[in-house]
C-alpha cells in the first residue's frame, strides 16, 4: 500500500469511528509511518509504506488515546519533542509564554532561568536553546522526568533536576522563573475531554481551586528571584485575577490573552 492509499484508509477509519479531526490525524499517522513531516505528503504520495503499523496507530488513536502519546512525539516552538504516556502534552498557547519570555530574556546577559513544573521541557528546552543563559528545570515525575531527559540530550545550559517544587534547592537567585503548572481544580478532572483524561492527573490537578502551585511560586519562589526579576506563568482563562491577588510578592502584574482571545498568561516583576 502507499502512503495516499494509507492516508485514505486511515480518514475513512477514523471517521467511521466518529474520531473528531480524522483527516488531520490520519495524515499525521501515515507520515509518521513514512518517516516524513506532514508538509512532504504530496511529494511521497506513490511511496510504499507498511500499513500494518498505521493500522496499530489507527487503533490506538481510536481507543481514546491522545495523538500526540501515539505519535511519540510532538512539535512545539521550534523543536520537536518526545511525549508519551506520564507526561504533559505540549500545546500551542504555551509556545505564546515562550515567545513573550524569549522576548525578554534577550535583553539579558548570562541570565539565570528557572522552569517550575518542567514536564517534557518543552518551555525551559526551548528558553534554553535561545539563551546564554543557566535554564535550570525542575520537574516531580519520575515519568515525566524520563522524557525531559532525552529532550534535553545536547542541550548544555540546561540543568535538570528531579523533585517537588515545595522543596529546597541549591540554585543561584533567578533573573527569570516560567512556569506552566498544574491549574485545573480537582472536581474538574473527571468531567474533561477523554484525550486529556489520558494525560498524567500530576500534570493537571492544581488543588481545590487550581491555585495551589500558584502559591508554592509566590511564597516560596518569590525568595529565590533577584529584585525586578521577571515572573512568566500560564493560568486558566478565568483565573487572572484569583492569580494577581496571590501573586502579593510582585508587582506590574499583567493579564495577557492568548491568540483565542483568553486570559491565558501572567506576567509579573519581583518587588
Amino acid at each position: 500500500m502507499n502512503l495516499k492509499q494509507a492516508y485514505s484508509y486511515g480518514v475513512q477509519f477514523l471517521k467511521t469511528n466518529n474520531v473528531d479531526e480524522a483527516d488531520f490525524k490520519a495524515l499525521c499517522i501515515a507520515c509518521s509511518v513514512a518517516g516524513i513531516n506532514n508538509s512532504e505528503y504530496l511529494a511521497h504520495i506513490n511511496d510504499d509504506i507498511i500499513i500494518s503499523r498505521v493500522a496499530k496507530m489507527l487503533w490506538r488513536v481510536k481507543s481514546g488515546e491522545p495523538l500526540q502519546y501515539v505519535l511519540g512525539k510532538w512539535d512545539f516552538y521550534e523543536s520537536e519533542f518526545y511525549v508519551g504516556e506520564g507526561v504533559l502534552i505540549p500545546r500551542p498557547e504555551t509556545e505564546e509564554l515562550v515567545d513573550l519570555a524569549v522576548k525578554y530574556i534577550a535583553k539579558l546577559d548570562n541570565p539565570v532561568i528557572v522552569d517550575l513544573c518542567a514536564g517534557s521541557g518543552c518551555i525551559g528546552l526551548s528558553l534554553a536553546k535561545k539563551t546564554n543563559g543557566t535554564v535550570y528545570l525542575i520537574e516531580k515525575s519520575a515519568d515525566a522526568f524520563k522524557y525531559l531527559e532525552k529532550n534535553s540530550k545536547g542541550i548544555n545550559n540546561a540543568k535538570l533536576i528531579n523533585g517537588d517544587i515545595a522543596d529546597s534547592f541549591d540554585i543561584p537567585p533567578a533573573d527569570v522563573i516560567i512556569s506552566n503548572p498544574p491549574y485545573i481544580r480537582t472536581e474538574e478532572i473527571s468531567v474533561l475531554q477523554s484525550e486529556v483524561q489520558s494525560e498524567p492527573v500530576m500534570a493537571l490537578d492544581g488543588g481545590k481551586d487550581g491555585l495551589d502551585f500558584y502559591r508554592i511560586i509566590n511564597d516560596k519562589w518569590s525568595a529565590e528571584m533577584k529584585k525586578g526579576a521577571k515572573l512568566f506563568l500560564e493560568i486558566g482563562n478565568e483565573q487572572g485575577n484569583d492569580v494577581k491577588s496571590i501573586l502579593t510578592e510582585f508587582e506590574n502584574i499583567e493579564i495577557i490573552k492568548d491568540i483565542y482571545g483568553n486570559s491565558r498568561m501572567v506576567v509579573a516583576d519581583k518587588r
